[in-house]
């Protein structure tokens, strides 16, 4: 890489780190590149992104942002795992992680909050932000679709009773 290449990655690196709600970090330990790319698109299915960058750039990219703290994280082949939604990432590393050995959760950050390889599977198991917006929108639903059946439901038993009735006639 020469100069304007690196400031380039630096720059965008930094851009991420300014924009991501939570960010984890993974230790390859030789993955390979079909096996980088299932795990790519994975990232990206769920919001999220994973990069693999050189260690000096990410510290420098680092400074300036919440995560200044991952410095000590980024020892040895690491790549970064991030996405707005403070759950997509950690999910999907941890996923991934469990049925491949060659992935290794080192650990990550939600803002200036350090999270170890713990954390971060804690992190995981947390419902998403669309999940929970879901779980909202049916509690709200709820009550009104209650009431709903609960007004509909004389009427209904009128209606049965009527026809009971004009069927007796009939008969």
């Amino acid at each position: 890489m020469d100069r304007a290449q690196k400031a380039e990655a630096v720059a965008e690196l930094n851009a991420t780190f300014n924009e991501v709600g939570v960010v984890v970090v993974t230790r390859n330990l030789g993955l390979s590149v079909a096996q980088s790319t299932v795990l790519r698109n994975k990232m990206r299915e769920a919001g999220a992104t994973y990069k693999v960058s050189k260690n000096k750039l990410a510290k420098i990219a680092l400074n300036g942002t919440d995560y200044l703290s991952l410095g000590e994280l980024l020892t040895g082949p690491v790549g970064l795992a991030s996405s707005k939604d403070p759950v997509a990432a950690a999910k999907v590393a941890i996923d991934f992680a469990k049925t491949n050995d060659k992935l290794e959760i080192v650990g990550g950050a939600m803002g200036t909050t350090v999270l170890d390889a713990e954390g971060v599977k804690a992190l995981a198991s947390m419902p998403s932000l669309d999940e929970l917006r879901a779980k909202i929108v049916g509690l709200l639903v709820a009550p009104a679709t209650k009431l709903a059946t609960v007004t509909q439901a004389p009427a209904a038993q009128l209606a049965r009773v009527l026809k009971a009735y004009a069927e007796k006639e009939a008969a």
